[in-house]
């Protein structure tokens, strides 16, 4: 139902959905989103291109094809060399090229600290577009990309990540998430968003209030980008500040789990994978279709009527 805002506006900020949308009255609609953030990794090139992937990543959630990207670039210019920003920009323009868009101008100011994102526009055929309301009692649960980012960050600034973990967070966060365009097309994919700074916990939560349902995951079905790293990393302490504000902020919608279970799922992810609803009845069809597009995926929950959590979390 179109926003309240404006009879266009298809997806606004009464919405807590991924971008903004516009009808376009023609059968196709505008995706709007921006996304910056201050460097998680110490490579510059890769803080760029992790950036990136992360602020498209919004329009892919949407169900959309990104178009065009627009640079936002915060600089200390006294304290760092200009020649580092050209990194982070050369990482931006490896992102947008592999996702097929150009990076077409920005702007930049001079800041305490770096600040790097982009805004980007795509479009969607309006029958295709996918929010995050619209799951239905039944839907299986798919997410896209393992979860683990924000630990392994955490390890980083900690100086207590190993040499043999160095590359998994990078890995995972410069993957595109383009698989939204085409799951969009799938008449029985009834939502869709992408999982990022709320950790799992807080997007799925988000996805059954606008469903106004409930789910249950299995802990033992959630993919993890490496599960003895993680499992190291935690007892090492290397939990990050977000997941105690995660917690905090929706913990009361969900079932009672373990301080193990909670660092995990609430863990912020950056530039996270796409956590997907399937109606039960074409799951075989929807995993046909991932495969062809190079992804193993498996059901971590289901949909459920709407109970006393958002939220039940089973061992």
């Amino acid at each position: 139902m179109p926003s309240l805002q404006s009879p266009n506006l298809l997806v606004g900020n009464d919405k807590r959905d991924d971008a903004a949308v516009l009808d376009l009255g023609d059968g196709t609609a505008i995706i709007s989103t921006t996304d910056f953030f201050m460097p998680i990794v110490d490579d510059a090139e890769d803080f760029g291109r992790i950036a990136s992937v992360n602020a498209i990543s919004d329009v892919y959630a949407m169900g959309g094809t990104p178009i065009l990207a627009i640079a936002i670039l915060g600089w200390p210019i006294n304290d760092i060399p200009a020649e580092v920003a050209n990194r982070v920009i050369a990482g931006s323009r490896k992102a947008c090229a592999e996702a097929g868009i150009p990076l077409a101008g920005g702007h930049s100011i001079d800041s305490p600290e770096p600040i790097f994102g982009l805004a980007v526009t795509g479009r969607v055929q309006t029958k295709h577009l996918k929010e995050n309301a619209g799951a239905k009692v039944g839907d299986q649960l798919f997410l896209t990309k393992p979860i683990g980012v924000g630990i392994l960050s955490t390890a980083q600034k900690k100086n207590k990540l190993l040499a043999e973990h160095a590359t998994l967070a990078r890995d995972s966060m410069i993957q595109l998430n383009t698989i939204g365009a085409i799951f969009a097309r799938l008449p029985y994919v009834h939502a869709m968003t992408d999982v990022t700074g709320f950790g799992l916990l807080g997007h799925l939560t988000e996805l059954c209030e606008a469903s106004n349902c409930s789910a249950h995951i299995r802990m033992d079905s959630i993919p993890l980008i490496d599960k003895v790293a993680l499992d190291y990393y935690i007892e090492q302490q290397c939990i990050p500040g977000g997941t105690t504000r995660n917690w905090a902020s929706y913990g009361q919608h969900i079932s009672p789990i373990s301080a193990y279970q909670r660092a995990l799922l609430a863990d912020p992810q950056t530039s996270g994978g796409l956590l997907v609803a399937v109606d039960s009845t074409q799951v075989s069809d929807f995993l046909a279709v991932a495969t062809q597009h190079g992804l193993v995926l498996q059901a971590i929950g289901q949909i459920v009527q709407r109970d006393a959590h958002f939220i039940t979390v089973h061992s």
